[in-house]
């Protein structure tokens, strides 16, 4: 089955943080499914810190969240499809800068974001103080994850993170 492009953006932050703490478990041989991760939510809401954490409307808008999922692509679709991706800080200062410059496009992609970081970007970032020089290879690296997962073309925009 092909996914749309945009599937994890049409999950909530609730979940997809609790979809995300399962797929970067450690201790996990193989990726959830949305079946695991379903599990894991009825798990978490019995146990008392859990309950205290969350508010009874999140869990039950959560679960309902999860069981349309599963209804939609089945119990045995891996779960980290379904993980919002947003950038960085520092990334998000660089695509919110790529966005503004009248030299890209519009709406730049991830693949123009990252040429502009080539061609000096991230240097007039680090130089102004808007980000960390230091962040440079991890900030490429980023970026280079993100063409990975997403595609050259994806709009870069969707993965600020706001704060």
């Amino acid at each position: 089955m092909k996914l749309p492009i945009d599937i994890a953006t049409r999950v909530s932050a609730e979940l997809s943080a609790l979809i995300e703490a399962l797929v970067n478990d450690p201790d996990r041989e193989e990726p959830p499914t949305l079946n695991e991760a379903r599990n894991a939510l009825l798990k978490r809401h019995s146990a008392d810190a859990a309950d205290a954490a969350m508010h009874p409307q999140e869990r039950n808008s959560a679960l309902a969240e999860i069981d349309g999922l599963i209804e939609e692509y089945g119990g045995d679709m891996l779960a980290y499809h379904f993980v919002v991706a947003k950038a960085s800080e520092g990334l998000s200062r660089i695509i919110e800068t790529a966005a503004s410059d009248r030299n890209l496009p519009r709406a730049p992609t991830l693949g123009r974001v990252r040429q502009a970081m080539m061609a000096g970007l991230t240097a007039r970032l680090a130089g102004d103080g808007t980000i960390d020089p230091d962040e440079d290879d991890t900030l490429l690296a980023e970026i280079d994850e993100l063409i990975r997962r997403y595609g050259e073309h994806a709009v870069a925009e969707h993965f600020i993170r706001f704060e």
